[in-house]
């Protein structure tokens, strides 16, 4: 079983103080913490069950800088203990990933035969009619995001910050890191512990302004 370290932060504390760092210390993650903040992330939920997000830990001193190239020379890669390259696998709708994610449930008594046919059945047609996503990068790019924001909260009830960046150049990730062709990079996540200038909070927009009752745009 694996362990998980006792966490500093309450979840609302958590969310409310997040934020993301310019700039870190030079403080390591125990890696104790590092790996409860991976697993907890990818509790997240993902279409099917297929769980598309793929993440490259970037830690060498030559490989951040090697990163840090790619991505617009920000300190943050550089300076952070591990940086996780994001990535969304579009194999993940194949087959093969399909019968793994049917194993994995049934060994969990998740999956019983009507399901798995289901599984087999249908995701084939819905990436094929693509309901709701211009194209198949769209949808591993959104589930793979659920995963990296959970892992931003269950990092920071651990006291240790993040910075998600999307300022980089994914063809010059891709060669350097030889993510393969359909492997898509979706954001760049430094972790560490901040040091200063901190970030203030921008604040956030009323629920009045965001959330609208029953149609877009009327009155909540």
């Amino acid at each position: 079983m694996n362990s998980t370290p006792s966490s500093s932060l309450d979840l609302l504390t958590a969310i409310q103080q997040r934020r993301a760092a310019r700039a870190f210390s030079s403080e390591p993650i125990p890696e104790e913490t590092f790996k409860a903040i991976l697993r907890l992330g990818m509790q997240a939920p993902s279409g099917f069950n297929l769980q598309p997000w793929r993440f490259v830990v970037v830690r060498n001193s030559q490989n951040k800088a090697k990163l840090k190239e790619c991505a617009f020379n920000q300190r943050q890669v550089e300076q952070a203990p591990i940086v996780l390259i994001c990535c969304g696998d579009r194999a993940a709708v194949n087959s093969d990933n399909i019968e793994s994610v049917i194993r994995l449930g049934e060994q969990h008594q998740a999956v019983n035969d009507d399901y798995a046919n289901y599984m087999r059945n249908t995701i084939p047609s819905f990436v094929e009619n693509a309901p709701n996503f211009s194209n198949l990068e769209v949808w591993t790019n959104r589930h793979t995001m659920l995963a990296v924001s959970q892992m931003m909260v269950v990092a920071k009830s651990f006291g240790v910050d993040s910075c998600p960046m999307e300022g980089f150049v994914a063809s010059q990730v891709k060669d350097a890191f030889k993510i393969p062709d359909q492997v898509d990079v979706c954001c760049l996540l430094a972790l560490g512990y901040a040091a200063e200038p901190y970030k203030a909070y921008g604040g956030r927009f009323e629920l009045n302004q965001v959330c609208f009752e029953e149609e877009y745009g009327s009155g909540g």
